[in-house]
Order: C-alpha cells, then sequence, then structure tokens
C-alpha cells in the first residue's frame, strides 16, 4: 500500500483554455487498476486533470504529447485505493480541471453532496440559484473530467431513476451501493458536515 501524503488539499478549477494553449502545458498520466476497470489518470503541475474510464472493455488512450510517470502518482493512488476500500469519504487532492464557469460551478456543487447520497438535476440547479437550468446542469455533468472524485455519480434523475453516466450505469450502481455499504457500516460515528449552502459554493468560485 503506498503511504499518503498529510495536508490539506485546495481546490483548483482552471479557466477554460483554449485546446492550442493545454497542448503546450505538460501532461503526465498513469494507469491505475480499480474494481470498476482500469482507470487512467492525467495531471499537470497544478493537480489531476483526467480520470477516464475504460471504453469499450479497454484503457482509455492518452494523447501522443503526454508522459507516463506512474511515481509522480502516489497520493492520488493511495486516496483511491481508500475510496474502493471504503475508508475514504471525501478526496483532497489539488485539482487542475479546465471548463467554463458555470461548469466549475456545477462540479463545486456536486463536491458538496455528501457522501453516500444523492440529489438530482433540479438540486443542483436550486442549489446554484438558477432552478430552471436542469438542463444545462445535466451537461456540465456530463462534461465533468474527473468523476469519482468530483462525484458526478451521485446525481439521479429527479424520480430516483439512474441517469447516464461515462463509466456505464453498471459502474454507477456500483459506485452508489460501495459508498452506501461504508457508510451503513460506519453509522455509528461522528460525522462531519458535509454540506455547502449556496452562498458558500459562491464564496468558493469568488476565490478562484
Amino acid at each position: 500500500m503506498l503511504q499518503c501524503c498529510s495536508g490539506a488539499r485546495c481546490l483548483e478549477m482552471s479557466s477554460e483554455t483554449p485546446r492550442s494553449v493545454l497542448m503546450e502545458i505538460e501532461m503526465i498520466y498513469r494507469y491505475l487498476s480499480s474494481p470498476i476497470g482500469t482507470l487512467l489518470l492525467a495531471r499537470d503541475a497544478h493537480g489531476l486533470a483526467i480520470v477516464s474510464f475504460e471504453r469499450g472493455g479497454r484503457p482509455s488512450e492518452p494523447l501522443d504529447e503526454w508522459e507516463r510517470e506512474d511515481d509522480a502518482f502516489r497520493e492520488e493512488v493511495c486516496q483511491f485505493e481508500r475510496y474502493f476500500a471504503g475508508t475514504l469519504r471525501q478526496f483532497d487532492l489539488p485539482l487542475s480541471a479546465s471548463g467554463t464557469a458555470f461548469q466549475k460551478s456545477v462540479w463545486m456543487a456536486l463536491r458538496a453532496i455528501p457522501y453516500a447520497e444523492t440529489r438530482s438535476y433540479g438540486d443542483i440547479a436550486r442549489v446554484l440559484g438558477r432552478p430552471s437550468a436542469c438542463r444545462a446542469v445535466g451537461r456540465a455533468n456530463g462534461a465533468n473530467p474527473l468523476p469519482i472524485v468530483v462525484p458526478c455519480h451521485r446525481v439521479i434523475g429527479s424520480d430516483g431513476s439512474f441517469t447516464g453516466f461515462a463509466g456505464g450505469l453498471g459502474v454507477k450502481r456500483y459506485l452508489l451501493e460501495l459508498e452506501g455499504g461504508a457508510a451503513s457500516q460506519r453509522s455509528l460515528l461522528p460525522r462531519a458536515s458535509a454540506v455547502r449552502s449556496a452562498a458558500s459554493i459562491n464564496l468558493l468560485l469568488a476565490m478562484e
């Protein structure tokens, strides 16, 4: 088992960046075996930028410009291992995901969904103060480049049904059942609040 680094991590979602500029930023990657298949992890100098599921039963392919550096992902691997073991509720990693201001606000709201709980697209839209933006929230949810870390799997339909997920509905069900089972086993332990209000989410965005 890899040793975890200590210390709090800051959430840093970068502003939308033209692809031509992104190509000039050094990106490194590694593969990670997991109960849901082989994950592709990629990061730049600022933090984790991509978590990608298998596609068609095969691991996602990195871009030609990326360099493989397995040893540079010790903390990421450690936290993913703890998550899949049911002992990690909240990832604490520096993140470097590019997106629009609205996408970033949705992703921040996703990170505020408590472990082992779910929310609907409408719930997220209301938290953001845009109750009629359910479809836009759905598109931003689907564009999330950091699934699991930014838990878009916790978003379901307003009727409780499962909705689309990049890793497939089977993976989505597995993640929700994993969290539900781990939470029930620790139900007698004190639980820190993981809910942020719309005001606090807006404050975090304003600090970026």
